[in-house]
């Protein structure tokens, strides 16, 4: 573990804040561009920034055309390269300047990379355009027509090339990769090479004149660029202050990070501005550990991959004060901000569970189903998906054997949302009631309860479980059905579910890997959208009165003395918190200490005002002392005590890139581990 851990501050959950710089430069003026350029560094620095890429041609201007030829310009662009390198002597952050170069007698597009007085190297421009209004060629060499590999400026022996990796050796995750311009937008990168060789990230100094259209077009590609080398990509673009005899420019920056939008800076802005990106570069480690092709892939280019040269320094950025995430972390990772998206993303899912469902009645010849309906959120989700994949089959919704079982603590409240759901839906609806089998169980097994006692235990509540699968499994047996089942994804995780005959067991599980969070939305984005349709308000009502109701198992009767009900949330923790902790451990494997951070960043009030005012659950704030105490459950339940649940649950489609906790799927361990060393590292969440 790191001697200089600060919970506080990014760098030490191998965040690395990057910034694009986009001067307002001067054409053929290198020392006033220079100083520009020295200013946006200063202020990059105070912000904590790593490194900062600045504009292709930046010291000289990339619109001077026949002025490269001009030797006064050169040697002023020179000069400027000194005074950038003489200002960088005291600062950490690594700057990359573009700057046109002679080496053995020909001109290079170059970008040099600059810390602490040093040259760390200068990566020319391989593919040069010329087209349409583009004439590089008229004045520049390709990467692939340099001789040297090191050359002599400034008075320091500078590796020279396209093939360079520069790594913080006190940052192991921070190893970048630079490219120019035009070479993203051929069909093989010189930056796919750098990310097999090992670049977390990628930079590009552009210029890039601005068209109609070109702006999204540069969204796509980064985007794709970023995604498909499994890194994040760092794209400056030249603004203000270039001539526009023929081209006008809008200063364009983008940050990506494994396909996903981190910023943009302002495009047509006046002044010189910075964008900057918190990047997670142990998210794209763990990424590329995960998808094995991607090493595959580096195995198959070996050969592309060897003259590949790797320049360390060190980035020295302190740790001691705290530096909180910019970047904006989704409170819900399972579920969409955005209201478009999110809604295409519950038609998705809903689609994906009644495609799978369809399936299993197909291939196993059944033509009915059972289900418990509790009147709470699970398997209200659950029956309307299984209305749902009735309709896709022609058959009658009378095919659902639906059966609400009250139990000794079922409330009026539930009991007669789960009458008013099965008729809206218009499944067969029946009701047992579970209560004298259970009675005849307890007395069985000579509990207390039997005996005119309060007592209850475990044994109380799972009997009431037991019973109500036992009686679902035998239904399915006398109607020649199959029994859905209704427990999610939160659930399995937290080891929420009575194990063997109770809801964990089900012939299939249209809930399985889907989050307690996301069901919520698919419940109302059902209810809104009449997805069921049927007569009178399409059970919309009831839905949204099941969505605000308290999620409790219904098993231990309520305080005789304040009136409570049994409370789920109270006893395992909120799930709107469990289900980040969740996305975080199972889809990328981070440390307690790190989920935490994320959390605190996006729970803290600092989020306050980003929801939407119509969920409620969206606008609570949690102090770090509770987000801690719940990761701590997490850890407990899911790495110690859980598995075995897990590792014989029911056939479930995966529904999200999220994960799924089947031993068939994405989750396999051990069913006796220990949770020793996640509740170690989680030590080092500070209490407050």
């Amino acid at each position: 573990m790191k001697n200089d851990f600060n919970f506080h501050n990014l760098y030490s959950h191998d965040f690395a804040r990057v910034a694009v710089g986009i001067p307002r430069c001067l054409v053929a003026d290198p020392k006033a561009n220079a100083a520009e350029t020295i200013r946006l560094t200063l202020e990059a620095e105070a912000r904590g920034a790593g490194l900062i890429a600045f504009p292709e041609l930046g010291l000289s201007a990339y619109s001077c055309d026949d002025l490269f030829h001009q030797r006064a310009l050169l040697d002023a662009c020179e000069e400027a390269l000194a005074a950038v390198l003489q200002a960088s002597r005291e600062l950490a952050i690594v700057m990359v300047v573009g700057v046109p170069l002679r080496v053995d007698h020909r001109l290079f597009n170059c970008a040099v990379v600059v810390q602490r007085g040093r040259l760390l190297g200068i990566v020319p421009k391989t593919y040069l355009p010329n087209y349409g209004e583009f004439y590089e060629a008229r004045q520049f060499n390709s990467a692939d027509q340099a001789t040297s590999t090191e050359i002599s400026l400034l008075g320091q022996t500078v590796p020279f090339g396209a093939q360079q990796i520069f790594s913080a050796a006190d940052m192991p995750f921070f190893r970048f990769h630079v490219e120019i311009c035009e070479d993203v937008w051929t069909p093989i990168p010189p930056s796919c090479y750098g990310a097999l060789a090992g670049a977390t990230v990628l930079v590009n100094l552009s210029a890039s004149n601005v068209t109609v259209g070109k702006s999204r077009y540069r969204h796509q590609l980064v985007a794709q660029q970023s995604a498909r080398c499994l890194a994040a990509y760092v794209y400056s673009s030249a603004g203000q202050g270039e001539s526009t005899t023929d081209l006008a420019w809008d200063g364009q920056a983008l940050i990506y990070e494994n396909g996903e939008f981190i910023a943009e800076s302002a495009r047509f802005a006046m002044d010189s501005h910075i964008v900057y990106g918190d990047i997670d570069l142990e998210r794209v480690s763990r990424e590329r550990m995960r998808q094995t092709s991607f090493g595959q892939s580096a195995q198959l280019h070996a050969v592309q991959l060897r003259g590949f040269r790797d320049n360390t320094f060190i980035a020295g950025i302190g740790r001691a004060k705290a530096l909180p995430l910019e970047r904006r972390v989704e409170r819900f990772p399972y579920v969409p901000a955005d209201h478009s998206r999110r809604d295409e993303r519950c038609e998705e899912v809903y689609s994906i569970q009644v495609q799978a469902l369809v399936q299993r009645l197909v291939s196993s010849g059944i033509k009915k189903l059972v289900i418990g309906v509790s009147g709470g959120l699970d398997s209200t989700h659950a029956l309307l998906v299984c209305a749902k994949a009735m309709d896709r089959l022609g058959l009658p919704r009378a095919n659902i054997l639906a059966y609400t079982m009250p139990g000794f603590a079922t409330s009026a409240r539930t009991l007669d949302q789960a009458r008013h759901l099965m008729d809206a839906v218009g499944c067969t609806a029946r009701e047992i009631d579970i209560r004298p089998s259970c009675e005849q169980m307890l007395k069985d097994l000579g509990h207390p309860y039997a005996e005119g006692k309060p007592v209850y235990d475990v044994t109380f509540e799972n009997v009431q479980a037991g019973e109500r699968t036992n009686h679902l499994f035998r239904l399915a047996n006398h109607q020649a059905a199959l029994v859905v089942g209704t427990g999610d994804l939160s659930e399995l995780a937290l080891g929420w579910c009575t194990y063997g005959v109770g809801d964990h067991m089900s012939h299939y599980n249209v809930n399985a890997s889907v989050p307690k969070t996301l069901i919520r939305y698919l419940v109302r984005w059902v209810a809104e959208t009449g997805q069921i349709g049927q007569a009178g308000d399409g059970g919309r009502e009831v839905m949204l009165a099941i969505l605000d109701t308290e999620i409790s198992p219904e098993l231990v009767p309520a305080s005789a003395t304040t009136g409570a009900i049994q409370s789920t949330e109270s006893t395992i923790g909120p799930y709107e918190l469990q289900d980040f902790n969740l996305y975080y451990v199972l889809r990328y494997g981070f440390a307690p200490s790190k989920i935490a951070f994320l959390a605190q960043s996006a729970w803290s009030d600092r989020t306050k005002g980003e929801w939407p005012d119509d969920e409620k659950v969206t606008r609570n704030e949690y102090p770090l002392a509770a987000l801690r105490a719940t990761l701590r459950i997490f850890v407990q339940r899911f790495f110690k005590g859980s598995q075995f649940k897990r590792s014989c649950v029911p056939n479930a489609p995966k529904v999200g890139n999220g994960g799924s906790l089947s031993p068939r799927g994405d989750w396999r361990a051990p069913s006796d581990s220990d949770a020793t060393v996640w509740l170690e590292e989680l030590e080092r969440v500070p209490q407050a």
